[in-house]
């Protein structure tokens, strides 16, 4: 309805005013019964249910009736029509213009009433008073029905002020309360006669609209006053019975004196209020603190009503009823929580503003994405998940946006699900290598400490799943995770006895720091996969990944593609301003999704408005509409940070700006102040000022832990200090207090890399070096020299950053050498980039004259410091460095160490031809003469040597070689080994040589770890030269075998069964025993850390599978795709190429119409891989490529292009069999070049005639398929039909499946060359039986195609 339309009738008008006039528009105004209750009565005549000296009421049914009594007229006339008729007229104005759907008394009638000329007629609503309510509820404490009753009240005061009705007449008797409506209440407002509307009541004279808005807002702040006086004795209930009875004379006294009414929107001014009862500041004591807040707020109105009351600081106060109703809704849904609070904390007495510093807000859409993960992991976990947060940019930076706060928001629900949330954070300013080992370091910790106090938590499966994937004896693990050993009951064990490579025996031999990093990396995925499970899923959360060191990226990138880690997810957070497309952790990401890893990413930002209130709220315990201007201000200042707020609320608490009132029972605040406060848009700035602002003592125990790093222990804080600097308990206490530290038992911890940086900001820039230099000697002379170890971190890290300081040679020569052994203790923890870190350090402390006046110190660092470099893959810097040691190191022998990590490191980057020179010149040091040429007639005389040197030795002899001890000859086998490799990958025809000088250097010097894999080389190279000798490769391949027991060189056995059991013992031994032995050598290869070897022994297991054994591909894929995988995760390139070959081809076997090579690497083909595969020289790559596609051709029937691939690929045990039969095939064609295939049939053939003779399990029937095939192709159809049927028989006896149906097929095409259509369609139908067992579904494609066609021309059908 129009309020300017509504204007109040004149008294002329009110005089004549007729009974059914009033009637008429009443029908217009009829109530709905949904919102006013009207039960019927039996009563007919009205009887008198309420009077007063003013009024008297009465009921009829569902009526009500009201009459005003003589003693209200002000004139003293005795008939009173026009003020009593105005009365009612205005009452019944207000009731039309108020909606029937808001909850107020509706008028019906004006008219006569006994003897009274005018009375009112309303609908009767049901329901009790509040007055009668809270006497009736006085001694009940149900706080959340009378929260619903208060939000009946203020919602339904909301309803009339948003109509532009302000009621005026809020008393306990106006309110009548119904249950009736699902248990909810709702508070309808009766008696009109004081309200006021908007619109239709402002003056008639020139008053402005600004007067009108002012004299709006004070109708409603009066409304909001009374409301708060009823909530106050609602809430109080019994507590204080004395506030009941004051209500009443309260709202009588807000409201104008009646004799006024004709005036009604005149000011009342200070002579009303000072007839206000004054409601003191204790109103609210008694009451949940949110509670007594939002009702002290009501009844403090602002000056322009109360001038005489006093108003807290901060002026804050509610613009409208609706707020009141959202503040209380928000008391009743957060039940038993913080806005129920009612006690005062120690906290609030003393004026210190408490805060959690894990805040968690909003978020809904990414803790959703979170929480899908979770389900994936739990419920799937068929293969790991990764899972990224990081923090848009934004104005005032990227710290403290909750990244780690939702990412730990996962922690509860897995936790809940039975698993576990392991976590670790990276520092900028510490080390990032053991920030894994540390998390499951603390994981495991945490279950000792949980098992020791409860006792009765069954871990057994755990330490049996562990310990299956690990074993019983893993040190190199259990030193990086020393409550892995606890755990697991092991105890250190430092005397194993093994024997070392130059033949001797040591306490503990040493693994060689790459070959350790990648068994360590390789073991951390062993663990993982152990530790999850479908019972107990895993999240690894790591924080702040743009401080990640490459190790630790390397591990996530290896464990997140091992095929054997189920129920596993990782999460990590960083900050994208600090992460470039070429940063590290981009290109492991990208690397990932390249490797059809699904990387979820969740972009967050500052929280909204919203969020801030609520966190200004709950922090402040004041309703969220009290604190909107408060937080308001706060977001503008911080930008919607978390951690940015949470301090600036914390510096406004320590300036004073915001305080406890101790009289209001609330927080209080100048928001004034608040808002022109200047202040930085980095957190940091804004910290150290706020820091600055703390007593002395405090400062300077802020800076000295801030120089230990980003945690530490109370002992180590107290050896920093000086004495008597500050009092580390009350210090300790404070930081942990006001949130800059965690505690954990003795441990501490900086609450946030951002507030660990701001107490450092507090040592001025000049005097940092200084104060670190001193801090660092402090702690050096504090510790007794057995203690130095488990401080020298501590030690060097604080005197490295003040040793330019340092003056003379002496004190930059020790700290030096405590450099040195820093590095030291850090790889013995596999922290290399630390070591590396520790280690150029100490370099950059020499003197120039160091190589003479220091020598030892010298030559230790450059050693040590290449040793880093090239774990760390930093070649780079390894290739400058190596300069001036190998310049000048005094004796050549201090130079190989670093011509050793010198050619690793270009072993690893592919410079194989640079790689194979520097050995060339070290081992002609070494008095090596290799020719880097090699002629044929080098290459026979070489070769004769040795063959006589060694067939003049028996078995016995050669096992019975001493152990080499010349150091000289040790190091030359162990170049000789680099060289090897080398030339295997670059220079094919040297590696023979150099596997002949291997053995020639161990009979005459004797035998050391590196000589079983020479007597293992030269085997391989005897039983695949051009006139073959199985025999005597054989004879060497068991001496290796027996050797390397011998000298227990247990690490050798990866790279000698990849060669024994794929190269030399399958022209003995059947196909099948290999499969065993290489996938055992691939689980001692990892454990050893040689993943090279250890996966081409999957390589080799997959690949005799495929071409020898013939193991059904049905589940032979299975295991293809985990070794591909395994071989991707450990960067393996010759083998995982070969290997995904090998997918590709049992694709093509299976009819999967897939590229296998895009599974692994998004974009490339198996042409595209060729090409570069050639292109990189990597002969092996090509020569496979080859090999599967003539195989797949040849099976296939196209054998068109079996020829063309015959002409490029290399011949071997499979290839040389498919290549005489392709000949065969080529030569019955009778073409032109007849005679070369005939030839080539014929030297195949005789070749296999000798391979029987050394092994006729693996060679018998495929010799007698390709005479079947000869003798098909000289006419001999008998001889031929006989040697189908004998293939046949042998190949099945021997479980050569593939081959039998290979037998059986060809046999059917000679039978169809024969016109034997049954005997063709039997041998096709076998052939289809023995490709089904093969799982070579395509081929049984082929085949039902074939016995298709030939049914028709069968008799048999």
């Amino acid at each position: 309805m129009d309020q300017q339309s509504l204007e109040l009738p004149s008294l002329q008008d009110l005089a004549v005013l007729s009974h059914d006039h009033h009637h008429n528009d009443n029908d217009k105004e009829t109530p709905d019964t949904d919102e006013l209750a009207t039960p019927s009565h039996s009563t007919s005549s009205p009887r008198l249910v309420h009077q007063s000296s003013r009024t008297a009421i009465y009921r009829s049914g569902d009526k009500g009736i009201k009459v005003l009594l003589h003693d209200e007229n002000p004139d003293g006339d005795p008939h009173r029509p026009p003020w009593q008729l105005r009365r009612h007229c205005h009452e019944q104005t207000v009731s039309r213009y108020l909606s029937p759907s808001i909850h107020s008394r509706q008028v019906l009638d004006i008219k006569p009433f006994g003897d009274h000329p005018t009375a009112l007629y309303f609908t009767w609503v049901s329901g009790i008073t509040l007055k009668q309510w809270m006497e009736e509820n006085q001694a009940t404490d149900d706080t959340n029905t009378r929260l619903r009753v208060a939000m009946a009240m203020a919602k339904t005061l909301s309803e009339f002020h948003r109509a532009g009705v302000a009621y005026r007449n809020l008393t306990p008797e106006n309110v009548v309360l119904d249950t009736s409506c699902e248990g909810e209440y709702v508070a309808t407002l009766i008696d009109l006669s004081e309200a006021v509307m908007f619109g239709t009541d402002a003056p008639r004279d020139e008053t402005s609209a600004q007067d009108a808005a002012t004299l709006e807002r004070q109708w409603k702040q009066e409304d909001l006053r009374s409301l708060g006086a009823l909530l106050l004795p609602l809430f109080l209930g019994s507590k204080d019975e004395s506030t009941v009875g004051s209500i009443a004379n309260h709202n009588r006294t807000v409201l104008a004196l009646e004799g006024g009414r004709d005036t009604p929107l005149q000011t009342r001014g200070d002579d009303v209020s000072r007839k206000r009862n004054k409601p003191t500041r204790e109103v609210s004591e008694g009451l949940p603190i949110y509670l007594g807040s939002l009702i002290s707020t009501l009844l403090h109105t602002t000056d322009e009503i109360q001038h005489d009351l006093p108003s807290p600081a901060s002026t804050i106060k509610y613009e409208s009823a609706k707020e009141v109703y959202l503040d209380l809704k928000t008391m009743l849904n957060k039940k038993n929580q913080w806005c129920h609070q009612t006690e005062l904390e120690d906290s609030m007495l003393e004026n210190r503003l408490k805060l959690n510093a894990d805040l968690f807000y909003g978020r809904q859409v990414e803790m959703s994405m979170l929480m899908h993960l979770l389900q994936s992991v739990v419920a799937l976990g068929n293969q790991p998940s990764i899972a990224i947060i990081s923090g848009e940019y934004m104005l005032f930076g990227h710290p403290g946006t909750g990244k780690s706060t939702l990412a730990t928001q996962i922690k509860k629900p897995i936790q809940e699900r039975g698993g576990s949330f392991i976590e670790g954070k990276f520092h900028k300013s510490v080390g990032p290598d053991t920030v894994l080992s540390n998390a499951l370091n603390n994981f495991f910790g945490s279950i000792i400490d949980k098992n020791s106090k409860s006792g009765n938590i069954v871990l057994t499966s755990l330490r049996w799943r562990i310990h299956d994937a690990i074993g019983s004896g893993n040190h190199l693990l259990m030193d990086a995770i020393p409550n892995l050993r606890t755990f697991m009951a092991e105890e250190a064990s430092t005397s194993t006895t093994q024997t070392t490579s130059d033949g001797g025996t040591t306490k503990s031999a040493k693994t060689h720091p790459m070959r350790s990093s990648h068994r360590l990396k390789f073991m951390f995925c062993k663990l993982i996969g152990a530790i999850a499970c479908k019972t107990h899923p895993v999240i690894l959360f790591l924080d702040d990944l743009q401080w990640a060191d490459e190790i630790t990226l390397d591990v996530m990138r290896m464990i997140l593609t091992d095929p054997d880690v189920n129920h596993f997810s990782f999460l990590g957070t960083y900050r994208d301003n600090e992460v470039s497309p070429s940063h590290q952790l981009a290109e492991k990401l990208h690397g990932l999704k390249e490797h059809g890893i699904d990387v979820l990413t969740i972009k967050i930002g500052p929280v909204e408005k919203e969020c801030v209130n609520t966190i200004v709220s709950e922090a402040l315990c004041l309703p969220p509409n009290l604190c909107r201007p408060l937080s308001n201000a706060i977001h503008a200042k911080t930008g919607g940070v978390i951690m940015f707020l949470l301090r600036f609320l914390k510096s406004l608490n320590d300036e004073g700006l915001l305080w406890f009132s101790l009289t209001s029972r609330r927080w209080e605040f100048d928001l004034k102040k608040i808002r022109t406060k200047e202040i930085s848009v980095d957190v940091v700035e804004h910290m150290t000022l706020s820091m600055a602002l703390l007593d002395k003592k405090m400062q300077s125990g802020l800076k000295t832990a801030a120089c230990l790093g980003s945690n530490f222990d109370a002992e180590i804080l107290r050896r920093a200090k000086k004495e008597d600097d500050f009092d580390m308990d009350t210090f300790l206490e404070k930081c942990v207090e006001d949130g800059y530290l965690v505690s954990g038992s003795k441990q501490f911890a900086w609450a946030h890399d951002q507030v660990h940086q701001a107490a450092y900001e507090l040592i001025p820039i000049a005097k940092r070096e200084s104060f670190h230099l001193l801090l660092g000697s402090r702690l050096l002379m504090k510790s007794p020299s057995l203690e130095t170890a488990n401080i020298l971190f501590f030690v060097v890290d604080n005197m490295n950053r003040g040793a330019t300081l340092l003056e003379s040679s002496a004190q930059r020569y020790e700290l030096s050498f405590l450099n040195l052994k820093a590095g030291e203790k850090a790889i013995t923890f596999s922290a290399f980039h630390s070591a590396s870190r520790y280690f150029m350090t100490g370099l950059s402390l020499l003197e120039h004259d160091s190589w003479e006046t220091n020598y030892s110190l010298t030559i230790s660092l450059y050693d040590a410091a290449s040793e880093a470099l090239y774990v760390t893959g930093d070649f780079s810097r390894l290739s400058s460095l190596v300069e001036k040691p190998l310049k000048f190191a005094k004796c050549f022998n201090d130079k190989l160490n670093i011509y050793n990590h010198l050619i690793r490191s270009l072993t690893a980057s592919a410079q194989m031809e640079e790689g194979i020179g520097t050995c060339f010149r070290v081992l002609a040091q070494l008095g090596e003469a290799i020719p880097s040429s090699i002629t044929p007639e080098i290459f026979h005389v070489e070769g004769v040597r040795i063959k006589t040197l060694l067939e003049g030795m028996s078995n016995d002899q050669l096992l019975s070689l001493p152990l080499m001890s010349d150091t000289n000859k040790l190091a030359s086998m162990h170049f000789l080994n680099h060289l090897l490799y080398l030339a295997y990958i670059a220079k094919p025809p040297l590696a023979p040589i150099i596997s002949f000088r291997m053995l020639e250097v161990s009979i005459e010097y004797g035998v050391c770890n590196i000589t079983p894999f020479a007597f293992g080389v030269y085997g391989a190279f005897l039983v695949s030269a051009v006139n073959a000798d199985h025999e005597g490769g054989y004879r060497m391949g068991n001496l290796a075998m027996a050797l390397m027991k011998r000298l227990n060189a247990i690490e050798m056995i990866p790279r000698l069964y990849s060669m024994i059991y794929s190269m030399i013992n399958i022209w003995k031994d059947p196909f099948q025993t290999s499969l065993t032995k290489h996938l055992d050598a691939f689980d001692i290869g990892a454990d050893r850390g040689d993943m090279e070897f250890a996966i081409s022994n999957l390589f080799q297991y997959v690949n005799m599978s495929i071409y020898g054994c013939g193991v059904n591909f049905d589940g032979l894929i299975q295991h293809i795709s985990a070794f591909s995988k395994r071989a991707c995760q450990c960067q393996q390139q010759l083998s995982g190429k070969c290997l995904i070959a090998a997918h590709q081809l049992a694709f093509d076997f299976m009819g999967i119409d897939e590229n296998a090579y895009s599974i692994y690497f998004a974009g490339t083909t198996e042409e595209s891989c060729f090409v570069s595969s050639c292109q990189s020289n990597l002969s092996p790559i090509c020569r496979y490529i080859s090999q599967k596609r003539k195989y797949v051709s040849f099976w296939a029937g196209d054998m068109d292009v079996a020829a063309e691939t015959y002409e490029v690929s290399k011949r071997d045990l499979v290839g040389t069999f498919v290549d005489g039969l392709i000949a065969f095939y080529f030569a019955r064609k009778h073409r032109s070049d007849e005679a070369k295939w005939t030839a080539t049939g014929e030297d195949v053939l005789a070749t296999m005639e000798k391979w029987e003779e050394d092994s006729a399990w693996n060679f018998k029937n495929k010799r007698l398929l390709l005479e079947a095939e000869f003798n098909f192709l000289k006419g001999d159809h008998q001889m031929a039909m006989h040697c189908y049927t004998a293939s046949i028989k042998e190949a099945h006896a021997h479980r050569f499946y593939h081959e039998e149906g290979l037998a059986c097929e060809k046999a059917a095409t000679f039978l169809l060359h024969e016109n034997d259509h049954d005997g063709a369609l039997h041998y096709f139908i076998n052939a289809k039986k023995c490709y089904e067992t093969w799982g070579a579904h395509a081929l049984v494609a082929r085949l039902e195609r074939a016995i298709e066609s030939l049914l028709p021309l069968c008799a048999s059908r």
